[in-house]
């Protein structure tokens, strides 16, 4: 190999949220498993046995409904809380191999990783060794796939997926270049990293329906029939790497918080409750970021697909004299504005809380006739919110009555399992 070629890897958890929930509960093993999106939805994640049994992903959860019954399918609610807190130790994990700063989180699940200083070891080795370390500490199972580029990294993890005789590991590197065409063959061009179901289609009409056919076409001819990103994706297939590893060191330009209701609300205090809910969760976001926010917009919106209502959707924005990170100030002047968003007839699905006009805080400078002593007071009271919400979760202490139980606007999440890393989840010995 030579010493300047670029190597990455891409390291992705096997069917991440069913496998998070089967480290807690091991007699769930060589069972079929699925984890239903919010509000009990749709499936989301799939056991290899629920696969087999024909449970497409996507599917509404009514609709398999019958199919889950007669094969005896255990099914859990999303359960953010325990999925964040094992991809936080699965990257840990990976850190533990190299160095945080060829590490990029991608998603929950997955994580690429630039191999290229790392070119004198047996890459091949080293993939193994996570992949059995991830499995000893945390009984995740994954799969890693490397290659001359993030998207070849991809690929080759799509491979060591579908093919067990790679034992999990796809070193496209290795392979010779007559292999790796007629695997190229075989696989839909839909299946690159970027292309997407509606490029997939033109590239059809253009003949174009694998990743062979795709990773063989003129780069500078896509590009104008499609654009760079195009040319790019197919420099990247034939090993020129064009995109690097992101940090995510620019802050956020916005922070989202809304949710779907469990069931419709036509209650103004109801719908109180979640804004205040979701803000509170966008504040902890806020902090996390280190940022402060100086405008806030709140909408709430009925169901667009009922025919029998016309679609209601409405916004209120607000803007603070003084950026703020203060739950308490931004909650306080959320709920002045409330009525506006709330209509008498209207059976509300949704609302959210956009936080925008964020500036970090440890920059921002204020103004010379601002109460810098309330801005004090605020901080503290803030952060025994933080620490009590840190320390015993975020249901001991909120702001209003979001988090008692049975509101009707909460999320239906009727196979929820315990988030065992909190005081209330602790597995218990004995019994």
């Amino acid at each position: 190999m030579k010493a300047l070629e670029q190597v990455f890897a891409l390291i992705d958890i096997n069917n991440c949220y069913v496998s998070c929930e089967r480290l807690f509960q091991p007699h769930l093993n060589h069972r079929p498993v699925v984890v239903l999106s919010n509000n009990d939805g749709c499936v989301v994640s799939r056991s290899e046995e629920a696969k087999r049994l024909g449970i497409k992903m996507a599917v509404p959860f009514y609709q398999v409904q019958e199919l889950i019954q007669q094969h005896d399918v255990a099914v859990f609610s999303s359960n953010y809380a325990l999925y964040a807190e094992m991809s936080r130790r699965f990257n840990n994990i990976i850190q533990e191999f190299v160095s945080a700063k060829d590490v990029e989180i991608y998603s929950i699940d997955e994580t690429f990783i630039e191999l290229s200083s790392y070119s004198q070891r047996d890459l091949n080795a080293l993939a193994q060794e996570i992949k059995t370390t991830l499995w000893k500490w945390l009984a995740l199972p994954v799969c890693v796939g490397i290659g001359q580029s993030k998207t070849e990294a991809k690929l080759a993890n799509h491979l060591a997926k579908r093919n067990r005789y790679f034992n999990g590991v796809c070193n496209l590197l290795d392979m010779d270049l007559c292999s790796k065409e007629a695997l190229f063959q075989h696989i839909d061009a839909a299946e690159v990293w970027g292309v997407g179901r509606k490029n997939a289609k033109k590239l059809q009409s253009l003949g174009i329906r694998s990743v062979f056919d795709l990773a063989t076409s003129n780069p500078d001819q896509m590009e104008r029939q499609f654009s760079i990103l195009m040319k790019k994706t197919i420099l990247e297939l034939t090993g020129t790497a064009c995109i690097e590893l992101e940090h995510n060191t620019v802050s956020k330009q916005q922070i989202i918080s809304s949710r779907s209701f469990g069931q419709r609300v036509t209650d103004i205090h109801a719908l109180s409750e979640a804004l205040s809910d979701y803000l509170q969760s966008a504040v902890q976001r806020l902090r996390a970021e280190k940022s402060l926010c100086g405008c806030m917009i709140i909408f709430a919106q009925s169901n667009r697909f009922d025919p029998r209502q016309v679609f209601y959707n409405q916004s209120v924005t607000i803007a603070f004299n003084e950026p703020t990170d203060s739950a308490l100030l931004m909650n306080k002047a959320m709920m002045k504005h409330v009525t506006t968003l709330f209509q008498e007839g209207i059976a509300f699905k949704k609302c959210g809380v956009i936080l925008t006009g964020l500036e970090p805080k440890q920059s921002y400078i204020h103004d010379l006739l601002t109460d810098t002593d309330a801005i004090e007071k605020q901080e503290q009271l803030q952060q025994v919110l933080d620490t009590v919400k840190n320390k015993f979760g975020v249901q001991k202490l909120a702001i209003g009555a979001c988090k008692l139980q049975d509101r009707t606007w909460a999320m239906q999440r009727s196979h929820l399992s315990p988030n065992y890393f909190s005081w209330e989840g602790l597995l218990a010995l004995g019994d």
